[in-house]
């Protein structure tokens, strides 16, 4: 058996997409509108302080990671190697329930859940998009097949200038429809290793997660079209893109909010259990983007007409990553970069916006919270992966058709502006995500690490419309901040996790999220702490509106730890922390935790997992 390094750099695999006869693109009719949202430049923000030497020769930084010995394979210091690329693995497969009945839920009209009033407040923009699901006589929106012939009409459209584009079939769905994006570039090739490269940073753009939410989705057609021969075209001088479209093809196709086996995707992200976010996750791990945007809807009257009597006035909800062990160059990255210029283009255009919030489906329950702090939705896993990602909601869920120019022209206006903003901080973003992927990897054997983390309870005044006469109406409410996270549960960070033979599962899915895993090739022993259990219970997995849909029993655990010695037989596993992707790691494998694979049975008993405490001397071979 060949030993390696654990940083060896292993090869890309590419995708590739049939030809298909050309489809008709959308026309603009006011692209002078568009324009000006274009060249609407974002504000001029300086980049953080940085430190003048690396972060392992900072005053009170830890030395290097010292050197194996001879005959010895261990990772690497930081430093001495550049952090490998996520591997490309094989698709998990892993036993789901089946897709339910197919019942049709997004065709014909709706009987408005408001008055004129309100309705007013909501005037169609100065752009008429046309998209094949837009059209004024259509009763759904785009379909799958037709979502296909539209990206295939891009792809294989002749090329004007620099430009390439390239089909991408990326999955397939719980009912075998295909989960399709677009590449465009103006690097030598369409394969990841010409996007590494070209010296251009690459931004994935994802929509319908949730099937009910289809502005982002139509909104997407859009920008696509506009990036392969548009008015968003030139920024293709600076940025790659990759364009998903519908990541819930089942869900798109009923009108439902989750797969056909009625997963809530978006809660899936660490586990992976659906073929649909694995598909997301392994284009994650092909082109390894700077930015990821998420595009969503969020409900417009439902539980707020029921708590407060009043009617959700945003145009768009915004937020990005807020979860534990985010670093916090990406999170200024985040706020300055992204956030503040997206909220002024919105403004620009007439669009109002705040910070994403929801609010639990007990009806008793008036507290308001900001999106969630676990690392489960795409917004806060992608993060760990070291990428700023976004979060966009326009509101639509609950009102049909409804608004629908309007909806899609919020989600252009926002994703237009996060692609400028990425283009014109190209080098800048680059900066920051090589010393975040070297100050992460650093981080390993030294201080403490983050398990769980809470929102901070505050209150403030919330904007919404009154339901009779649609004027603004503030309502003062508990307000959850993921903003300002409270650490609830800290421990020492050790060097890595150690995992019995058995726990194969829990291995494909961490490899999948992008982290190295070896292989003990020869038996040893390793300084570690195990765990104690103390207290049991099983529950749901739940987040900040409810029960998590899909989700099964779990184990809720209370331990402590315990020091010791601890065998490591050849064939086990060891996931090291002094890669770029560690705090992924740390989210799936601290086993007190509602997201962990050890309360989602993946690793079937505590006697499995050990935290490695020092820089264990052993041989290891990489997994395949």
């Amino acid at each position: 058996m060949t030993m390696h390094s654990f940083l060896r750099r292993p090869p890309h695999a590419d995708a590739a997409g049939p030809a298909a006869a050309p489809f008709r693109a959308m026309r603009w009719t006011a692209s002078a509108t568009l324009a000006a949202l274009l060249l609407t430049a974002c504000g001029s923000t300086p980049l953080p302080p940085w430190p003048s030497t690396p972060a392992a020769q900072r005053p009170n930084a830890p030395a290097p990671l010292p050197r194996a010995q001879q005959g010895k394979v261990v990772p690497a210091p930081l430093g001495q190697q550049q952090p490998q690329q996520p591997p490309r693995v094989a698709v998990v497969s892993s036993p789901l329930p089946p897709p339910a009945p197919l019942v049709v839920q997004n065709e014909g009209p709706m009987a408005p859940p408001y008055g004129a009033a309100v309705a007013a407040r909501f005037p169609n923009p100065p752009i008429s998009y046309s998209t094949p699901g837009l059209g004024l006589d259509r009763r759904a929106f785009t379909t799958n097949a037709e979502l296909g012939l539209w990206l295939r009409s891009l792809a294989d459209a002749a090329p004007r200038g620099a430009t390439r584009t390239k089909l991408l079939n990326i999955g397939a769905s719980q009912r075998g429809e295909p989960i399709q994006g677009l590449l465009l570039t103006r690097a030598a090739g369409t394969d990841p290793a010409s996007l590494d490269t070209s010296g251009r940073p690459t931004v994935v753009l994802i929509g319908q997660q949730h099937g009910d939410e289809p502005a982002g989705s139509e909104a997407l057609l859009v920008i696509s079209s506009e990036l392969a021969q548009g008015l968003l075209e030139p920024l293709l001088d600076r940025i790659n893109v990759v364009v998903v479209p519908r990541a819930n093809p089942d869900g798109a196709e009923v009108g439902t909010r989750v797969t056909a086996n009625g997963t809530d995707m978006n809660r899936d992200h660490l586990l992976l259990n659906t073929p649909e976010a694995r598909a997301l996750a392994q284009v994650i791990n092909d082109y390894r983007p700077i930015l990821v945007v998420d595009a969503h809807e969020y409900t417009v009257v439902g539980r707020y007409l029921q708590k407060f009597n009043a009617i959700q006035r945003y145009d768009a909800l915004l937020q990005y990553t807020t979860t534990a062990n985010y670093p916090e160059f990406l999170t200024k990255a985040s706020q300055e970069w992204y956030h503040q210029p997206m909220a002024a283009a919105l403004k620009a255009q007439g669009l109002a916006s705040d910070w994403y919030y929801t609010t639990s489906t007990n009806p008793q329950d008036k507290r308001i919270s900001m999106g969630g702090t676990q690392p489960d939705t795409g917004r806060n896993v992608n993060g760990l992966k070291n990428t700023v990602s976004l979060l966009i909601e326009t509101r639509g869920v609950g009102i049909g058709r409804m608004h629908i120019q309007r909806r899609v022209h919020s989600q252009v206006t926002a994703i237009t502006s996060a692609l400028r903003t990425t283009a014109e901080r190209a080098t800048n973003l680059e900066q920051v995500r090589s010393f975040v992927a070297r100050d992460v990897s650093a981080q390993a054997c030294r201080d403490q690490v983050v398990v769980e983390a809470a929102a901070t309870p505050t209150q403030r005044d919330l904007d919404f419309l009154d339901p009779d006469t649609g004027a603004d109406r503030a309502i003062r409410v508990d307000w959850n901040s993921s903003l300002t996270l409270r650490p609830t549960k800290s421990r020492a960070r050790p060097c890595g996790y150690w995992l019995a033979a058995g726990s194969t599962a829990a291995v494909e899915r961490l490899r999948l999220l992008g982290l190295q895993v070896m292989r003990v090739a020869e038996p040893g022993a390793m300084l570690a702490e195990t765990y104690r259990e103390t207290a049991r219970e099983t529950g749901d997995r739940q987040d900040v509106i409810g029960t998590i849909a899909g989700g099964t029993d779990i184990v809720r655990v209370q331990v402590s730890t315990v020091r010791s010695a601890v065998d490591a037989p050849a064939g086990s596993f060891y996931i090291p922390l002094n890669q770029p992707r560690a705090n992924l790691a740390v989210a799936a494998l601290e086993p007190d935790t509602q997201n962990s694979y050890f309360a989602n049975r993946m690793i079937d008993d505590l006697g499995q997992l050990a935290r490695v405490m020092a820089i264990p001397a052993l041989v290891f071979e990489e997994t395949e």
